[in-house]
Parts: C-alpha cells; sequence; structure tokens
C-alpha cells in the first residue's frame, strides 16, 4: 500500500505491545455484522512491511485464549498476554478456583509465546460490567501469577487509581519482573509513582487526546515509554490535540462496506498506525525520531523479552 509521509527516514523497528487481534472486527464482523471480508492477514503485512518486529497480542478472557495462541502460533512475531480485564472478572465466578486454574494451565503450557500476565487492573469507568468489589477480588488474586510465573504486568487503571496503588503496594513483593501501566491517561504524578515502582508507561492514542494528556506525556522519561495501538481501539482522530504532530497518514475508506485489501478503514485502529503514536512523541518531546524508536523498541525488548524460554 502506498503510504503518505513527509518524513525521509530509515525504516524504524517497533514492538506493538498492546493488539486486541481477535476483536471480529478484523473478520470484517462489526457489532454481529458482516461488512467485508475478514483481512486479519492483510493488517498483519500492512505491519510487517512498515517495520513492525514483534506484536503482543492482548488476552482480556480465557475464552479469548485459543484464538489468540492460534494466531501466535501461526507467526513467530506474535506473542501475548494471559489474564482477566477487570471488566471481565464476573467470568472467575462461580468458580474461582477452576478459572484460575485454566489460567495456570494456559501459561505454563505455553511459555514461549505468553509474555506477561494480564491484562488485569481496575476499571472504574465500566462498572456496568463488573462492580468494584469483585474487580479488586480477581485483580489481587491474578498477581499471584506474577510471583508464581515471574512474568511482568500488563495493567489497566481507568478512574481507579487510589485502589489500584493499594492493591499493587499490598502485593509488591509478588511483583518481581515489573510490568506495564497500558493505555495511560492518568496524572505527571500517577505516572512517576508507577515509573518509581518500576513500571513502563503505555502510550497510545488515547493517551493522547487532550493538551492536558500531551504536556503529561511529554515529560514522562523515554526510558519509561512503550508504544501500542490498542487496536482496533485508540486511533488518532482528527479531533484529537495530538492529531496536528502526526506526518504519516495512510489511504482510508470511510465506509466499511468500501474496504479495500490495501485501505484501512476510519475509526479502526491497526498495529501499522504505532507510526503516527511515535511521531506525536518525538514531536512533543522534541526528540529524534528514530533515536527514540531504539530507545522505546529496547524498552520492550527489556521488559518482555528477555527471558522467554524456548
Amino acid at each position: 500500500m502506498k503510504t503518505i509521509r513527509s518524513l525521509a527516514t530509515k525504516i524504524m523497528k517497533f514492538i506493538d505491545i498492546g493488539a486486541n487481534l481477535t476483536d471480529p472486527m478484523f473478520q470484517g464482523m462489526y457489532n454481529n455484522s458482516s461488512k467485508h471480508p475478514a483481512d486479519y492477514n492483510n493488517v498483519l503485512q500492512r505491519a510487517w512491511q512498515s517495520g513492525m518486529d514483534k506484536i503482543i497480542i492482548t488476552v482480556g478472557t480465557v475464552t479469548e485464549a485459543d484464538e489468540a495462541l492460534k494466531f501466535a502460533s501461526e507467526d513467530d512475531r506474535l506473542f501475548i498476554t494471559m489474564g482477566c480485564h477487570p471488566t471481565r472478572c464476573k467470568e472467575f465466578e462461580p468458580n474461582p478456583d477452576e478459572y484460575y486454574k485454566k489460567l495456570c494451565s494456559y501459561i505454563e503450557n505455553n511459555r514461549s509465546k505468553v509474555v506477561a500476565i494480564g491484562e488485569c487492573g481496575l476499571d472504574y469507568d465500566r462498572l456496568k460490567f463488573c462492580d468494584v468489589a469483585t474487580q479488586k477480588t480477581y485483580f489481587e488474586r491474578q498477581l499471584d501469577l506474577v510471583e508464581m510465573y515471574r512474568l511482568p504486568l500488563f495493567l489497566h487503571c481507568r478512574n481507579s487509581f487510589e485502589d489500584f496503588w493499594d492493591i499493587i503496594e499490598r502485593n509488591k513483593l509478588k511483583i518481581t519482573a515489573g510490568g506495564v501501566v497500558h493505555s495511560f491517561d492518568g496524572t505527571l504524578e500517577h505516572a512517576l509513582k508507577f515509573i518509581e515502582f518500576g513500571f513502563f508507561i503505555g502510550i497510545n492514542g488515547c493517551s493522547l487526546k487532550t493538551e492536558e494528556q500531551l504536556a503529561v506525556v511529554a515529560k514522562i522519561p523515554k526510558d519509561k515509554i512503550l508504544l501500542e495501538t490498542d487496536s482496533p481501539w485508540c486511533s488518532i482522530r482528527n479531533s484529537h490535540a495530538s492529531s496536528k504532530h502526526i506526518k504519516t497518514t495512510f489511504p482510508t475508506v470511510k465506509k466499511k462496506e468500501k474496504w479495500t485489501e490495501n485501505s484501512l478503514i476510519d475509526g479502526r485502529c491497526e498495529p501499522l498506525q504505532i507510526i503516527q503514536v511515535l511521531e506525536v512523541l518525538a514531536s512533543i518531546k522534541n526528540e529524534n525520531i528514530n533515536e527514540l524508536a531504539d530507545v522505546i523498541y529496547t524498552n520492550a525488548m527489556k521488559l518482555f523479552f528477555s527471558r522467554i524460554v524456548h
């Protein structure tokens, strides 16, 4: 596909630390309605051709694990997280021990592909899916997996910092392999507390919507930043404050029914668009984009890929 890019740069290497590749959108399904042929393979091919080195597929429930592992088994560049998203924590019930054993089994049987525990944490913006008490109970239960398998955490913290931090602090001796607070949208104070604890900060389009967010992200040390797209979510929209910093655009169709193999779909984020997140970071931090890409790539390798058992 043709990429519209105003920068004459080398092909940079990326690791997308969070992409929801099992989402039905990549099979052409939107709200249970088929809009175009499955284009999962097209999406991946675009990413690989543009410098993507590895992608970590986000698993938010054991019901997604088999599909995620199938995808990962088909490509040496694909890896997965393993855990239960806070809004899905009711799935632990009615048999929490059985659900926990399933998580353990997936990790134990796929040590070369599972690179993190998660997505786990707290989400108080969507309590209609899971109440506070249930979220807290099973977030803390999943930290036992960290102690057992010595894997980094892939964390979700949405409008819940105080309770989130309380659980992390209470379990700090279990957390021996670090982690990342993904899709970060908190304050600079929160970011610095996470960093002091030993966590990285995951940045995607949802981290860069407003001028206030840009001001926060600009102050996060580059050696503590990881890049993600959270595909198919969190694209950078024209209405976002970050959009003026983008230099690379792609052929895009607005209507899903107008899909072609070589076009992105407006509103559906792809791993390919990780370059746009990097461009925003380089601009607001006044950094050389190639050097920044190298630092962030090294960050991801250090956190996720220094301990894989082959």
